[in-house]
């Protein structure tokens, strides 16, 4: 595996790291194979990010035969769009370094979870601003993900929104600012394909956060699977062991599958064993 710390650092913004979680090539396995990578923006509401988000999760879909990466960007008192913009640097920087790391450019994958997943889904709706894409002096095809994987995400700045989220994202442009932050709303036919799931009973970032993209998707006729699952707190990651709290909490059996969904979702969209060497 090629685990490295990269510092991230667009014009004009604080640093970022990234840590890469990439299959070295092998002379049995697969020589020369090109793989997709997940490019994974853990929670935390803006304010930190989690831990039970980054390496448990790259470690997951790495074992399924995927490259990951973790992007542990800027959060409070860090204001949009400077974590946006270093989320679109990872993704430039690991189509330009698409040889070296055995990556198929044209599968860079943005996963997010809670206020990870709204970062990853800005991605996706708003990589056509000239905001993000001009100060990396780049074309907006450059930052364009190739799909999405959203996990209880933050999504709506409206009557059903996270609202420390936007707090911590926007500060004193709160007010200002917040309607345009709503990822429902940006949705068109160039929105890449997207794998969502939430909790019904999460009381944290409420369902509908995801039902509103959801619908979004299909009017816009952009390919969507989404799972709700009945039971569940919110920020479990994988919800087992691996990524509980350390007081137990965060097991919820009844979303564990989520991951395992995710994968052939993957498998059906992305397979990385069809790829030309």
């Amino acid at each position: 595996m090629i685990h490295e710390k990269l510092t991230i650092a667009p014009e004009g913004c604080p640093e970022a790291q990234l840590f890469t979680y990439f299959w070295e090539e092998s002379k049995e396995l697969y020589p020369g194979q090109k793989r997709p990578v997940i490019l994974i923006c853990p929670g935390g509401g803006y304010e930190m990010t989690s831990d039970r988000e980054a390496e448990a999760i790259a470690l997951r879909f790495l074992s399924m035969g995927y490259h990951t990466a973790v992007l542990r960007y800027s959060v409070a008192p860090s204001r949009y769009p400077v974590q946006l913009l270093q989320t679109a640097e990872c993704v430039r920087l690991l189509r330009q370094n698409a040889d070296q790391w055995l990556i198929c450019p044209d599968k860079v994958l943005v996963m997010g979870f809670s206020a990870g997943g709204h970062l990853a889904g800005s991605l996706g709706v708003l990589y056509k601003r000239p905001e993000i894409w001009q100060p990396l002096h780049v074309t907006p095809k450059e930052i364009r993900p190739d799909g999405m994987i959203l996990c209880y995400p933050v999504i709506s700045s409206g009557p059903c929104a996270h609202c420390g989220s936007f707090r911590n994202l926007l500060g004193e442009r709160y007010e200002e600012d917040k309607e345009k932050m709503s990822l429902e709303l940006y949705v068109d036919k160039d929105t890449p394909p997207a794998f969502l799931w939430h909790s019904f009973a999460d009381d944290s970032v409420p369902v509908e956060n995801s039902l509103l993209f959801v619908c979004a998707m299909k009017k816009a006729k952009v390919p969507v699977e989404f799972h709700m699952y009945p039971e569940g707190i919110h920020g479990t990651g994988l919800a087992n062991e691996l990524t509980a709290s350390y007081d137990g909490t965060g097991i919820e059996r009844t979303c564990q599958t989520w991951s395992d969904l995710a994968g052939k979702w993957l498998n059906r969209f992305y397979p990385w064993w069809q790829i030309k060497r």
